[in-house]
């Protein structure tokens, strides 16, 4: 069996799934990486939402943008694997999964991230390249990529 991924607007989401998204993000971002930060930050409501599941449980996820709703390209954000299941490069797949998500929505592969620094070769083995100098996000390296 291998993962599953479905693209949903946010009134979309049950409510046991969307508790699931937020306690991935909230392990990942808060607690793994020991970043106090806002993850509820009210953008959640203008995504689509791409959610990957193995087994019934969600173990990957990543917010999608329109042109406007977070930069002027589209965008990918909140892109997170649970840590159990990335020696299976599941990442790669969400990013996949994403990038067509943008193009079966949008109509473009033009897009904006906003990347922290560590992962930069991930995203550039996907074509995104960094554009400007890196900065600090919630107090972790970011670095600003766009693919076209």
């Amino acid at each position: 069996m291998s993962i599953q991924f479905k693209i949903k607007p946010f009134n979309a989401f049950l409510l046991q799934e969307l508790y699931n998204v937020l306690q991935l993000r909230s392990e990942v971002f808060v607690v793994e990486q020991d970043c106090v930060y806002q993850d509820i930050d009210g953008k959640d409501e203008k995504a689509l939402h791409l959610v990957g599941t193995y087994n019934g449980s969600v173990v990957a996820y990543a917010r999608i943008f329109a042109a406007g709703d977070y930069f002027d390209e589209p965008a990918i954000g909140r892109v997170v694997i649970s840590e159990k299941y990335r020696d299976r490069k599941w990442g790669h797949n969400l990013m996949e999964a994403a990038i067509a998500g943008i193009k079966e929505h949008y109509n473009t592969t033009a897009i904006t991230i906003s990347a922290q620094l560590y992962l930069k070769k991930f995203y550039e083995t996907h074509g995104f390249v960094q554009v400007g100098e890196d900065y600090l996000e919630d107090g972790i390296p970011h670095i600003r990529m766009k693919r076209t």
